[in-house]
C-alpha cells in the first residue's frame, strides 16, 4: 500500500497546557522489548507500552514510515507499570531522550499544566490529510486541555462492555437483555455458573492495581450512585452507595467469579474467556478483537451489550493511549510526520491487511466504522464499541457533580497512589482476608489525605 509523504508541522515554537483516565492490560514480551537503541541525529526515539497493536506497529514502521519518509524510529517498548514510570521521568526532567511517548487521557491534564507536552493543534491543522475531525468526539476532548489546546493524538480508544457466551446461554435458555441491569449480570451469572464443565458464572478483574481492580469497580460504584469524592473534595468511600457497589462486585466475583480472582487481571480474564473457563466478561472494548481473532476458539460464539447499568443511563469507561510528543524534543516536525502516520487513517488499512481487520487500532475514527472490511470483520462488536465511546460522559460519570473529570479514575495525579493503595485493601477483600467495611474503612483514610490537597 503507497503511503503518502506527509507535510511537515509547522515550525513555530507552541506553548503547554491541560486534559484527561484507566486501563488496559499488556503482552509481554515483544522484539525490543525493555531494550533502548538510540539512533544518530536524525532518528525518532519513540517510548511505547507492550500491547499487541503497539507491537505490529513495531513491526510495521520501517518498511512503511521509514521508506517513505526516511525517518529512522528507534523503540523502546515496556510493560504499562514500567513505561508510566520512565515516561514520567523523561518528560518530567525535559531530557528529551524520548521524541514521542505514549501516554493516556489520564496524564494528559497533568503533564499539559507542567508544559512537558508540545501542544498539536497547528500541526493537525496544516496536516489536511490527518483530518482531525475525523477523530471521535469523546477523545478529541479527552485529550484536550482546559486551555482549549491539543496535546495529544488517539492510537485507539476505548470503553468498556459485557461479553458473553451465547451458545452457553442459549443452551441452558438463559436470555441476555440488551441492556442489562448489574442485577440481571448477577442473576445471570448465577445461573450460567457450571453450565460447562471449569466453567464460572462471570470474569472481574480482582487484581491490585489502580487500572485493574479499581477501572471497572469504579464503573460499578458510578452507576450505583457512589463517587470517590463529593464535588467540594469530600471523600465518600464509606458512604452508603459505595459500600453497596463495592460489596455487591465483591460478593459476584467470590460467588460465581474465576478461580483465584484476587490476582485476575484484564490478561488473566481474557484468557479465562478465551479458553471457555466464563460464562461472561465484563471489561474493555479492546478485548474483542482478540476473541474475534482468526483461531480464536471463541470466535463467533460471543455476544456484546453495554456496560451494565443501575441508576445511570450508561457506565462504560473512556480510555486512549495516545501519541505525545515531547516539548523538550529537537525533532517536533518529524515527531508530527511519525504521529500523523501512526495515528491516520492509512495505518489503518495497513494495520488491517497485515494483522486482520479485527485487531486494527480501533475506537478513535468515525470512519473506521463506516469501513466496509471492519464492519464486515468487526460485526459482533464494532457498532456496540463505538456507541459505547460515544455515550461515555467523563465529566458526568455518575448521580452526582464530580470535583475533577475522568469514569474509572479521579482525574489528579494522586490517584495513581491511591487507586493502587485502595486496589490492595479490595483485592484483601476479595480473597477474603478482610471484610469490605474494613477495606472501605481503611480507603477513606487514604481518600482523606488526598482531599487535604485540594479543600
Amino acid at each position: 500500500m503507497h503511503l503518502k509523504q506527509r507535510p511537515r508541522g509547522p515550525g513555530a515554537r507552541v506553548g503547554a497546557g491541560t486534559a484527561v483516565v484507566a486501563v488496559m492490560t499488556l503482552v509481554a514480551g515483544c522484539a525490543g522489548a525493555g531494550g533502548t537503541s538510540f539512533g544518530g541525529g536524525d532518528a525518532l526515539n519513540v517510548l511505547m507500552v507492550n500491547n499487541p497493536q503497539m507491537v505490529e506497529l513495531q513491526k510495521l514502521t520501517a518498511e512503511h514510515f521509514t521508506k517513505e519518509t526516511g525517518i529512522k524510529v528507534n523503540f523502546t517498548v515496556l510493560p504499562e507499570n514500567d513505561v508510566r514510570d520512565k515516561i514520567s521521568q523523561d518528560f518530567s526532567n525535559q531530557a528529551g531522550q524520548y521524541d514521542v511517548a505514549t501516554i493516556s487521557n489520564f496524564e494528559v491534564p497533568f503533564f499539559a499544566k507542567n508544559g512537558w507536552l508540545r501542544q498539536l493543534d497547528d500541526y493537525a491543522a496544516q496536516d489536511t490529510a490527518f483530518d482531525q475531525d475525523d477523530i471521535l468526539k469523546p477523545l478529541r476532548d479527552s485529550l484536550t486541555a482546559e486551555d482549549g489546546k491539543l496535546y495529544a493524538e488517539p492510537f485507539y480508544g476505548e470503553s468498556s462492555f459485557l461479553m458473553y457466551r451465547k451458545d452457553v446461554f442459549a443452551e441452558k435458555g438463559l436470555e441476555m437483555p440488551p441492556k442489562p441491569t448489574w442485577q440481571q449480570v448477577a442473576d445471570l451469572a448465577a445461573e450460567a455458573d457450571g453450565a460447562q464443565s471449569g466453567m464460572k458464572g462471570i470474569c472481574l478483574r480482582g487484581l491490585p492495581g489502580w487500572g485493574e481492580v479499581i477501572a471497572p469497580l469504579t464503573t460499578v460504584v458510578n452507576t450505583m450512585g457512589g463517587t470517590w469524592f463529593t464535588e467540594d473534595w469530600e471523600p465518600r468511600l464509606t458512604a452508603p452507595e459505595f459500600k453497596k457497589a463495592t460489596k455487591f462486585y465483591v460478593d459476584l466475583v467470590r460467588e460465581h467469579g474465576e478461580a483465584g480472582a484476587a490476582q485476575a487481571g484484564y490478561a488473566e480474564c481474557l484468557n479465562n474467556m478465551t479458553q471457555g473457563k466464563s460464562a461472561m466478561w465484563y471489561d474493555a472494548t479492546a478485548g474483542a478483537g482478540s476473541l474475534e481473532a482468526e483461531g480464536s476458539p471463541v470466535k463467533g460464539k460471543i455476544g456484546y451489550v453495554p456496560a451494565p447499568v443501575d441508576r445511570t443511563e450508561s457506565s462504560g469507561w473512556l480510555y486512549t493511549w495516545a501519541w505525545g510528543m515531547q516539548e523538550a524534543s529537537k525533532k517536533h516536525d518529524k515527531a508530527w510526520e511519525f504521529i500523523s502516520w501512526a495515528s491516520g487513517k492509512e495505518y489503518e488499512t495497513l494495520a488491517g491487511q497485515q494483522a486482520g481487520w479485527a485487531n486494527v487500532p480501533a475506537g478513535k475514527r468515525a470512519s473506521t466504522y463506516a469501513h466496509p472490511e471492519y464492519r464486515k470483520a468487526a460485526s459482533a462488536f464494532a457498532e456496540v464499541t463505538h456507541q459505547a465511546i460515544a455515550s461515555a460522559q467523563p465529566r458526568d460519570p455518575g448521580v452526582q457533580p464530580r470535583p475533577t473529570a475522568g469514569i474509572q479514575f479521579v482525574g489528579v495525579p494522586e490517584f495513581t497512589d491511591l487507586g493502587t493503595k485502595v486496589a490492595q485493601e479490595i483485592s484483601e477483600a476479595i480473597a477474603g482476608h478482610q471484610s469490605v467495611d474494613q477495606a472501605l474503612r481503611a480507603s477513606q483514610k487514604l481518600a482523606e489525605k488526598v482531599a487535604e490537597e485540594y479543600r
